[in-house]
C-alpha cells in the first residue's frame, strides 16, 4: 500500500504527541516549518518551538545550547543545508560536544529532484558517519519512523536522521515495525545473494526480492536502517551464508552504505559485491521516481541487475 503521508510528517506528528506530555521536548526550525510539517507543533506548543530563520548554523548551535540545559532537542530542516551549510556546527557543537540533539534532515537524497544538484543531499552518509559520537539513521516507512521517535526519546543521543519528501510505500505495518538501534531487520531470507537497502531503497529491495523469488532466485533482504553504528554481524552472516552482496542507496557510490558494508566485508568475509547508487556526476533532475529508475534504484532495475550478475 502507498502511504498518503510522508515520513517527515510521521516523525513530527509523533514528536508533537510526545511533546504534549513532556515540556522538555523542543523543536527547532529554520524557516522550514512547512517543509518539515512543524506548523501544527508551532501553533499548539509555541513555548516549545524555536524559529531561527534561514540560519542553519545558528540553529544547530542553539539546539546544542538547549540540549546542554537538559532539553530534548529536535532541529528540523532540509537535509541539503544541514549536511553542508552547517556541517562544522554539526561536527563541533553536536558530535564533538556530545549533546543529545536529533537533526532531522528532510527531503534527503534526490527528494528535491527538480531543483537539481544544489538541493540533492548525496554526501551526507559519507561525511556524517566519520564524526565520532554521531549516529546516522534512515527509517524506511512511517511505521519505522514512529518507532525511531520513541527510541530517541527513550535513548537520547546525538543523531542525524534522513527522510524523504513524498509519501512512500509501507515496508512494515503498525504491528510489525521492529526497530532496534544498530540492528538490521531481515525482511526476506535466501541463499542466492543478499540485497541491503537503507531508507527509501528498502521497499525497492523488498519488491525486487519478491520478484526474484518468483523466478526461483531466493534473495536475502536486509533493512539497514542504521548506517552508524552498522550491524556488522548481519553483514558478515549475509556474506558467509549467501556469497554475494548488493547494496542499494539513494546516495553517492562513494562513502555511503555500500562503502560501509565493503569495509566490513573486505576485512571479515570477502565476497563479490555490487554497489548501486548515484555515480560520480551531478545527479540528473526529475522526480524521485524518475531518478530511481534512471540510476537503477527501483525494483525492476534491481531485478535485472541481479539476474545479469548471476548469469555472468
Amino acid at each position: 500500500m502507498t502511504q498518503t503521508i510522508p515520513c517527515r510528517k510521521a516523525f513530527t506528528d509523533a514528536l508533537l504527541a510526545n511533546a504534549r506530555l513532556d515540556r522538555d521536548i523542543i523543536a527547532v526550525s529554520t524557516d522550514a516549518r512547512g517543509s518539515v510539517t512543524l506548523t501544527d507543533f508551532a501553533k499548539e506548543l509555541p513555548q516549545q518551538f524555536v524559529e531561527i530563520g534561514i540560519a542553519e548554523q545558528n540553529a544547530v548551535g542553539v539546539s546544542a545550547g538547549l540540549a546542554s540545559a537538559g532539553k530534548k532537542v529536535f532541529v528540523c530542516g532540509p537535509a541539503c543545508f544541514y549536511v553542508a551549510r552547517s556541517l562544522e556546527q554539526v561536527k563541533v557543537d553536536v558530535a564533538y560536544s556530545g549533546f543529545n540533539v536529533a537533526i532531522l534532515g528532510v527531503s534527503g537524497g534526490v527528494s528535491y529532484g527538480a531543483l537539481g544538484a544544489t538541493h540533492h543531499s548525496l554526501h551526507d552518509l559519507a561525511v556524517l558517519r566519520t564524526f565520532p559520537g554521531l549516529s546516522v539513521e534512515l527509517p524506511c516507512d512511517i511505521y519505522q519512523t514512529r518507532q525511531l521517535v520513541d527510541d530517541l526519546l527513550k535513548h537520547p543521543r546525538p543523531v542525524y536522521i534522513r527522510v524523504g519528501r513524498n509519501p512512500v510505500p509501507d515496508v512494515y505495518n503498525s504491528t510489525n515495525a521492529p526497530y532496534e538501534f544498530g540492528k538490521a531487520n531481515r525482511l526476506l531470507d535466501g541463499d542466492a545473494l543478499t540485497l541491503i537497502g537503507t531508507g527509501e531503497t528498502v521497499w525497492h529491495c523488498l519488491e525486487a526480492g519478491k520478484q526474484l523469488a518468483a523466478m526461483g532466485i531466493k534473495a536475502r533482504v536486509l533493512d539497514m536502517h542504521t548506517i552508524k553504528p552498522l550491524d556488522v554481524e548481519a553483514i558478515v552472516n549475509a556474506a558467509r551464508e549467501t556469497g554475494r552482496l548488493l547494496t542499494v542507496e539513494e546516495h553517492s557510490i562513494f562513502g555511503g552504505l555500500g562503502a560501509a558494508v565493503a569495509e566490513v566485508v573486505v576485512q571479515q568475509a570477502p565476497v563479490p559485491m555490487k554497489l548501486v547508487g548515484i555515480p560520480d556526476e551531478n545527479a540528473a533532475t526529475g522526480s524521485s521516481t524518475q531518478l530511481f529508475r534512471h540510476y537503477g534504484l527501483d525494483a525492476e532495475s534491481l531485478v535485472k541487475t541481479v539476474v545479469d550478475w548471476i548469469n555472468l
